[in-house]
């Protein structure tokens, strides 16, 4: 009984991380690698821990509390777990235990100094590190003190900010144990940290190294800068040595003091070149042996590398996988990936059955990383007749994406030039040419509208007598009715020529007037916008509601999706359910992320909707939406009158006037139609949906699936093969669910290469003010007001004058656009979602301002220069 508590690191591996923890597990693996190093030691289990906390049963309840804390709730949390660890750490060490800790240590040499080091199993784990989270105490020397430190790191499970991190990434306090390891103590010459990929950009050909004199505690506690070295293919391509150092060495005594380094150490770098080449090789050896790039702690002592810890690097975002349909060759060839997320206002992860559902749907082939997808445009980018359409097309809609790419072009050989007449060059046919002109007609619309309108009515009839396999079968051939649909060349020809109407505005009247984005004064209360009508449709919606006191009251304590069945409850309640279900009935399937099809839509979870309708209650007059349209139709009427005149005063004035009337008559009978493809998209998505969520149902009552939605985890294709089968593979769902969950913790690039390099582009612009926030002007205006960061669309308190701050914004976020003065995101375009409604509204807008939601904070005053591209924080 005694020995499950203690077992010799030499006896561990990577599969009893419930026994040891991630961290022991890692250094069990790294012992059984050829060529590789590592201290002696043992590990004191995760048995001897559960034995510990079965000493105080006060501590479940403390756990309980802590488990329902809110992660932001500082104060309440270092109170709490403070009081946890000094419980865990006043519990004495029961004999048996520490007769088995002290046996293990005469095994090491008895007084000996040691390394104790916590390890949590939820640490080290692919995806999440935990890094430096729990404690490890240094030259540790006798038993007695090897006791009170394996204590200690058992109470180190409970520091705040191990604590938080739980809480944020959804893991169970009382389902995470602590182990403990205790290794022979090693006195460095130099240590530090490897990393196989580089940490900042994710390159994983690259190794950076950093390493300083004495132990790596230095460089951990930031008391020295680090040498820096990169490597690549074998060879050092960037290194610096720091001068006059300081350094953490391990007195006799026990404990770790800090002093200066040696003198004739002064200047030189901890490591030479070669030595640094050495552990890279060492570092790509337990890489290849755990499959992923890792963060590794080293010691040199006597010229000998030893490992003291390996840990997957959680942050670097991966590369999409290799395409198993392609060559060897093709697959060996560097390749780039643009982000879809960023192009559709949607950058979160998706869970698998989205990811495929659009993946199946979309118009050209997508690639998955991360739980977001990405378009491979290397081939364009090769092809001298393609690559000038794609910068300028990626220009247009996000700048940093354009430099993104040039910045790889300029890497001499990453992106091959194809000869003429190869694959897209001069000799084939250039994939996304410009479409073919069309009449400016307002009847193309309204014929293309209803042509989307008849054929998703025959989707939704259907579709209904399908069910089990027959029902996959059924969607194979929907889905190619829906590109089909959205690929007619019609469609994309209006699309184009509402933009290009739009740009040639721009571009003229700047060039002619000198007046920056005329075209989004011209294009407000454009006709025929599904998602700008959408927003101003909820104004007509608290119209309805709001001389019912008895309603708007009920909506004010809605808690649940079930609020629509009590309305008629009150006073003016069925005419308010009316109204409401009215909205659904056009709106129903939009809600935020739409794009994945496992996001819950407005018609499953109508309560989303009752802050907005309140918040418009509340702020509007009754009428308030047809007279923001005709406000807006009258100034862009006005609008286009003035520059009409200014024009005809020019030289050659007539004609010039004659092509911009064309064009402002072009661009509003055009640009309309621009958001309703999206609008025919997410109507098709809730009519498989409601399908595959019967299927899901069928699955659960037949005992296949504990619940519904398990099956947002499987691919389309793992889904059919589910409903043939009558199986699934719930360690599968498990797995996805935990990979979904750690997606969360990554930032999507605009761009990523197949080395894994996230590459980051730059406006290189010289006219922003100082400390003001550089992005992509898209609506024009000045506006001064209140900053309101919203993250959740749910959880927006909108007052009108307010500014919104967000990440990105999808035509979900519309009905909020009616109450605010000015916008603001992360991530967007020129004629994406939010700023197309934007200029429709005529709300100043500038997007693409990279960590806005970070850099802005809520309640702050800002200045929103629509026409200029960038936002300033006042004082």
């Amino acid at each position: 009984m005694i020995e499950q508590y203690v077992v010799d690191l030499q006896e561990v591996d990577e599969t009893l991380v419930a026994v040891v923890g991630g961290k022991a597990a890692q250094l069990g693996g790294l012992s059984r690698i050829e060529g590789v190093r590592v201290p002696a030691g043992f590990c004191v289990t995760t048995a001897a821990f559960r034995r510990i906390m079965a000493e105080a049963p006060s501590i479940g309840d403390r756990l309980d509390r802590l488990s329902r804390l809110d992660p932001d709730d500082r104060e309440a949390i270092r109170t709490l777990s403070a009081e946890i660890r000094r419980t865990v750490e006043g519990i004495a060490v029961p004999d048996d235990l520490a007769a088995a800790i002290t046996r293990a240590l005469a095994r090491l040499g008895g007084r000996a100094a040691c390394a104790v080091r916590s390890s949590a199993t939820a640490e080290d784990l692919p995806t999440a590190s935990f890094a430096g989270q729990q404690d490890t105490y240094l030259n540790v020397v006798g038993p007695a003190a090897v006791l009170r430190h394996v204590s200690r790191c058992w109470a180190s499970l409970f520091t705040e900010r191990a604590v938080t991190y739980r809480l944020r990434n959804g893991f169970d306090h009382r389902k995470v144990r602590m182990a403990v390891i205790v290794q022979r103590m090693v006195f460095p010459d130099a240590a530090g940290v490897l990393f196989t990929a580089d940490p900042v950009t994710g390159d994983r050909k690259v190794a950076t190294v950093e390493a300083g004199f004495g132990l790596g505690e230095a460089l951990v506690s930031g008391l020295v800068n680090p040498d820096v070295f990169k490597v690549r293919d074998g060879e050092v391509v960037a290194g610096a040595a720091t001068a006059g150092r300081r350094a953490v060495h391990a007195p006799p005594a026990g404990g770790t003091r800090e002093a200066a380094t040696a003198p004739q150490r002064q200047g030189r770098p901890a490591l030479t070149e070669a030595q640094v080449v050495r552990l890279v090789r060492l570092g790509r050896r337990i890489e290849a042996h755990f499959g992923r790039p890792q963060d590794i702690e080293w010691c040199l002592a006597d010229d000998d590398f030893q490992i003291v810890q390996s840990r997957p690097i959680t942050t670097l975002f991966p590369a999409p996988a290799p395409d198993p349909a392609a060559r060897d060759r093709e697959n060996r060839e560097n390749r780039v990936y643009v982000s879809v997320g960023h192009q559709q206002m949607m950058t979160d992860p998706m869970r698998p059955l989205g990811l495929s559902m659009w993946q199946l749907t979309a118009m050209v082939p997508m690639h998955e990383a991360g739980g977001r997808l990405f378009v491979d445009v290397t081939p364009r980018l090769a092809s001298p007749a393609s690559r000038a359409g794609l910068l300028d097309a990626m220009g247009r809609g996000d700048p940093l994406v354009r430099d993104a790419l040039e910045t790889v072009l300029g890497r001499r050989g990453f992106v091959p030039t194809l000869p003429d007449g190869g694959p897209g060059g001069p000799g084939g046919s250039p994939a996304g040419g410009p479409p073919a002109p069309i009449e400016t007609d307002p009847a193309i619309v309204t014929g293309l509208i209803e042509r989307s309108r008849a054929s998703l009515a025959a989707l939704r009839r259907d579709i209904r007598t399908k069910t089990g396999p027959a029902l996959f079968d059924f969607l194979l051939e929907a889905f190619q009715e829906h590109k089909r649909v959205l690929g007619d060349p019609l469609n994309m020809q209006v699309i184009m020529a509402g933009m290009e109407a739009t740009w040639w505005l721009n571009d003229r009247l700047q060039e002619w007037l000198g007046e920056k984005n005329a075209a989004d004064a011209l294009t407000l209360s454009a006709p025929g916008n599904v998602t700008s009508e959408m927003g101003l449709a909820l104004l007509d919606v608290a119209d309805v509601i709001r001389p019912h006191p008895e309603v708007v009251a009920f909506l004010q304590g809605v808690a649940d999706d079930g609020f629509l069945d009590e309305l008629p409850k009150f006073a003016g309640g069925a005419e308010a359910r009316r109204a409401i279900e009215s909205y659904l009935d056009r709106y129903g399937m939009r809600c935020v992320g739409e794009i994945d099809i496992t996001r819950p839509r407005w018609r499953e979870r109508p309560a989303t909707l009752v802050p907005a309708i309140l918040d418009n209650v509340r702020n509007f007059e009754p009428g308030a939406a047809g007279r923001r349209f005709e406000r807006g139709r009258r100034e862009a009427r006005k609008k286009a009158q003035e520059v009409l005149e200014r024009l005809r005063a020019l030289p050659d004035g007539e004609r010039k006037a004659a092509e911009t009337e064309r064009m402002i008559d072009r661009v509003r009978t055009f640009i309309g139609y621009r958001e309703y493809p999206k609008y025919d998209i997410v109507s098709r998505y809730l009519v498989y949906k409601e399908a595959l969520l019967e299927e899901a149902g069928r699955l659960v009552r037949a005992g296949v699936l504990p619940e519904g939605e398990d099956v947002f985890y499987l691919t389309f294709q793992e889904f059919h093969d589910a409903v043939r089968s009558n199986r699934v593979d719930e360690e599968l769902i498990r797995r996805r669910k935990e990979e979904f969950r750690s997606y969360h913790a990554l930032t999507p690039p605009r761009v990523l290469t197949s080395d894994g390099e996230a590459v980051t582009g730059a406006y290189r612009r010289d006219d922003v003010p100082t400390g003001a926030l550089t992005g992509l002007p898209v609506s024009a205006g000045t506006v001064e007001g209140r900053a309101r960061v919203v993250l959740d669309m749910a959880r927006a308190d909108l007052e009108p004058g307010d500014i919104l701050v967000t990440a990105h914004t999808d035509p979900s976020w519309t009905p909020l656009f009616v109450t605010v003065a000015g916008l603001v995101t992360e991530v967007g375009g020129l004629m994406t979602h939010g700023a197309v409604i934007a200029r429709e509204y005529g709300l100043p807008a500038v997007v693409g301002v990279v960590d806005a939601t970070r850099l802005i904070s809520d309640g702050q005053r800002i200045r929103v220069h629509g026409s200029d591209g960038y936002v300033e924080i006042l004082p």
